[in-house]
């Protein structure tokens, strides 16, 4: 009888939890102004802005994810898209914080980061934000 508090508990701790990680997974953010460099992501920068997105190869959300983001810039010629495969540029992950995948990063025309978004970004949020861009 003193595991059925216990049990209740835990299921309650991991609801919060759910709950909190869904809250916060996909939102996109604002972000401190780390710059980076074109030879880092072996990219160029967009007139306008530059989005990129650390993906890994069996990471699920990664699909969707860049399935989204090419379909809404798909008619933006100014706007330059790169997919970073993070396993094979750990250091760049590990110097601008990359932690899950997918991760999408906005910079802006000179390279610096404007917004992150953890997680697949929502469709809304990924349109308001590249429209401010």
């Amino acid at each position: 009888m003193r595991t059925l508090p216990l049990l209740g508990l835990i299921l309650v701790l991991t609801s919060v939890f759910g709950i909190y990680y869904r809250s916060k997974n996909g939102v996109i953010r604002k972000k401190r102004r780390l710059h980076i460099s074109q030879a880092e992501f072996a990219g160029s920068y967009g007139s306008r802005a530059t989005i990129l997105i650390f993906s890994t190869t069996f990471c699920t959300q990664c699909r969707a994810a860049k399935s989204l983001i090419s379909e809404v810039i798909k008619n933006q010629d100014d706007i330059s898209y790169v997919e970073v495969d993070a396993e094979s540029n750990l250091e760049l992950v590990r110097r601008v914080g990359i932690r899950s995948t997918p991760t999408t990063l906005f910079l802006d025309r000179a390279g610096f980061e404007i917004a992150r978004a953890t997680g697949a970004p929502k469709r809304d949020q990924l349109i308001k934000v590249i429209s401010a861009l």
